[in-house]
């Protein structure tokens, strides 16, 4: 299923009209073609139709790259720049949208071939601040045609979040569990992301998974499962169980998307689920994962909207963990110290019951939910899929709406270890510089939920532009700092 969208760049060059606008078509054009060496033809739009220089360019230029199913915009200084018709430009484009300007390219050429768009930038970005327009900027927004070339490389992933959510709808099934507040989800910050929100009864759902008894398709998702679990097919029972459920949920995404194109679901999955529907859904909610529709569990609505997000900048599955448990003193002192640069407080365990795909995880079993089987019969907690997370990096984060309606969001790049977690579920040990500060001050200080997102590289860059993007504002967004940077919270005599 298709639940990503495809990004296509508008490069458009702009001129200001007392310097030479020979400069931003050559400019232009190397820009392209270096883009094109370097990572294809495949996401970016070369407008030929005008160089913009005054607003009616300006219009010519926005017609042409909606014609040309443009969903992102590149705004290419390729000398000053006309400050207005630029701005004008972003402001009436409706996506998300970038600028950058060109480098002298030579000492010998700095006459007629200086094109002083170093100094247009502030000029660009100061009219942007005016007429309240959001643009991504990069850290160094001047280069040649080679650095801005990697400038618009790196605004895909940025861009197909911001696209994403504008086009997202979240759909939930049930109230939170009990003695869950901590996952609370004030939904008009979602509204005020462009994101829609579906919330249904669990009944519903109960009474749509009847409507598949006996569903001719269970069969083929029943060994779709059984191919992918092989040998970890521990209880292969409850696998039409689980195959009708996930066409409940696929059918219920097509049905209920409505006029938006991309959906992401927040699911409960006790405490009566399991006795009602005879199962728990975890296995199921890391297939539709792996597939591109991120599945929360406990009805973590802003959960699920991080994994989305997450999926979106890195173009791969992600997963949602509980930051659950430490790592204990004798397992760090036999394994990790000495092998790997973390301290004791670096390290702990990300968990959760059985949600993470089978891609991510070093091995799996199908198994029963242990928690859950200490108080119900264990037939009824079938569907977890089990097994140690895939050693390397990673990054945790999450997206979040306060109790009052503010955005707050942290990132914290780091790895899960090569150590066997000797434990159940899906699990890994994780390791983050300077972990246990982040914990007290980022985590606990902001009140965060137990919750977080996890994506399989390092993808915190592309992250934080994505939520200043969205209007998390920077002091908002959380991070581990290094040793010596002290938190605002943090007892300088510690």
């Amino acid at each position: 299923m298709n639940n990503m969208p495809k990004v296509k760049i508008g490069i458009v060059a702009v001129s200001r009209d007392c310097f030479p606008e020979s400069l931003s078509v050559t400019r232009r054009e190397r820009l392209v073609k270096a883009y094109q060496e370097k990572y294809g033809a495949e996401d970016i739009y070369e407008c030929p139709i005008c160089i913009v220089e005054s607003e009616i360019h300006m219009v010519q230029a926005l017609e042409d790259i909606k014609k040309a199913g443009c969903n992102a915009l590149a705004v290419y200084l390729g000398n000053f720049g006309p400050e207005i018709s630029e701005t004008l430009l972003a402001k009436h484009f409706e996506g998300p949208k970038m600028f950058l300007a060109a480098a002298e390219e030579s000492g010998d050429d700095l006459i007629q071939g200086r094109g002083d768009a170093f100094c247009g930038m502030l000029n660009a970005s100061y009219n942007l601040q005016l007429r309240n327009v959001k643009a991504y900027i990069p850290e160094y927004p001047v280069g040649d045609a080679d650095d801005c070339a990697d400038m618009i490389h790196e605004f895909v992933p940025i861009a197909r979040a911001i696209i994403g959510l504008s086009e997202l709808k979240i759909i939930s099934f049930g109230p939170r569990p009990l003695n869950f507040l901590a996952c609370n989800a004030p939904i008009k910050q979602l509204y005020n992301l462009g994101v829609e929100i579906e919330e249904n009864s669990e009944l519903d759902l109960f009474e749509a998974y009847h409507k598949h008894d006996g569903d001719e398709r269970i069969p083929s998702i029943v060994k779709e499962m059984e191919e992918e679990l092989g040998e970890g097919n521990q209880k292969p029972g409850v696998l039409s169980k689980l195959a009708q459920y996930e066409l409940t949920l696929k059918d219920w995404v097509e049905e209920h998307k409505g006029y938006r194109k991309y959906v992401a679901i927040a699911g409960k999955c006790w405490p009566a689920f399991q006795t009602q529907f005879g199962f728990v859904p975890c296995y199921v909610n890391s297939r539709l994962t792996a597939q591109g529709i991120p599945v929360s569990c406990e009805v973590d609505i802003y959960g699920t909207l991080s994994e989305f997000i997450g999926t979106a900048v890195s173009a791969d599955t992600v997963t949602l963990l509980d930051i659950n448990n430490t790592v204990p003193k004798d397992m760090y002192e036999g394994e990790i110290k000495g092998k790997y640069d973390y301290t004791h407080q670096d390290t702990f365990m990300g968990f959760h019951c059985g949600n993470t795909a089978s891609g991510k995880l070093a091995f799996c079993e199908m198994k029963n939910q242990l928690i859950m089987a200490r108080t119900l019969p264990e037939e009824v907690t079938e569907g977890t899929l089990e097994g140690d997370i895939i050693p390397g990096e990673i990054t945790f984060y999450r997206l979040q709406s306060t109790a009052d309606n503010k955005l707050r969001a942290y990132i914290a790049q780091g790895e899960v270890l090569p150590v066997a977690t000797r434990s159940f579920g899906a699990i890994g040990v994780f390791a983050i510089p300077e972990m246990g500060r982040f914990y007290r001050h980022v985590l606990i200080e902001k009140g965060y939920p137990h919750h977080g997102a996890v994506a399989f590289g390092h993808f915190g860059k592309a992250l934080y532009e994505v939520f200043k993007y969205i209007g998390v504002l920077p002091e908002e967004i959380g991070y581990n700092q290094p040793a010596g940077v002290r938190y605002p919270t943090e007892n300088p005599w510690r």
